[in-house]
C-alpha cells in the first residue's frame, strides 16, 4: 500500500527535512507564523488539549538575552536566524478544555486538577504539537532549527513564567549556503515495529 501524500510532499515534510544550520538574512514574516499555526492547530492531541506556546524573539534585545542563553554551539546560529521561536508548555492549559473539549468539559476538573499531572500532559502534548509545528515551518517552505542545547531554567525565567516549561528553541528562516549536515542514519522497520 502506498501513501496517499504526494511523493513531492512527501519528500518536502519529511525525507528532506533536516536541522537547518545557516539561513539567509530573507525575513520571517509573521503573516507567514500565522499560517503555520493556522495549519498545525488541527494536529490531534489528548482532549484536544493545546499546551503549546510560541514566543517569538524578534527584537535585537531579545535576541541578545536568548543567544546568552544557548550552549556554545547553538549561539552563532541563533544569533543570525531570521527568526527565533521559544516553543513552550502550558502547564495551566487545562482552563481552556471546556472550550476546547466540549464533549467533555469536566476533564478539567476530573482529569487536570492536580498540577503534576498537568505538567505531565503539557510536556508531552506540547511536544507533539511542537513536533506539528516543524512540520509545518516545511509546509511553509521554510527550513528550521529545532535545538535544546539551552538553560532550560534561565530561559523560563527570562522569557516565560511559573506556568511555563521551555521545550526547544528554532530557529526558522530560508536556509543558508551548507546549511544541511549528511543525512543521518536513521532505523529500520523491523528494528521499531514489533507486533504482539
Amino acid at each position: 500500500m502506498s501513501l496517499v501524500l504526494d511523493p513531492a510532499a512527501q519528500d518536502l515534510l519529511f525525507r528532506e527535512a533536516r536541522t537547518a544550520n545557516t539561513f539567509t538574512d530573507e525575513p520571517v514574516t509573521d503573516e507567514q507564523v500565522r499560517a503555520i499555526y493556522d495549519l498545525v492547530k488541527y494536529g490531534p492531541t489528548a482532549f484536544n488539549q493545546t499546551p503549546l506556546r510560541i514566543t517569538l524573539v524578534r527584537s535585537p534585545e531579545a535576541r541578545e538575552r536568548l543567544v546568552a542563553l544557548m550552549a556554545d554551539g547553538n549561539k552563532p546560529k541563533t544569533a543570525t536566524a531570521p527568526l527565533v521561536a521559544i516553543l513552550s508548555a502550558d502547564n495551566e492549559f487545562h482552563e481552556e478544555l471546556p472550550t476546547l473539549f466540549p464533549a467533555f468539559p469536566q476533564a478539567k476538573d476530573l482529569f487536570f486538577a492536580e498540577r503534576p499531572v498537568r505538567e505531565r500532559s503539557a510536556g508531552m502534548n506540547a511536544a507533539l504539537q511542537a513536533a506539528y509545528f516543524l512540520v509545518g515551518v516545511r509546509a511553509a517552505g521554510l527550513a528550521a532549527g529545532p535545538m535544546t542545547g539551552f538553560d532550560f531554567e534561565g530561559v523560563r525565567k527570562e522569557f516565560l513564567d511559573d506556568d511555563h516549561a521551555p521545550l526547544m528553541v528554532v530557529n526558522i528562516g530560508h536556509p543558508g549556503p551548507d546549511a544541511w549536515y549528511p543525512r543521518s542514519p536513521r532505523l529500520a522497520y523491523d528494528d521499531v515495529v514489533t507486533t504482539v
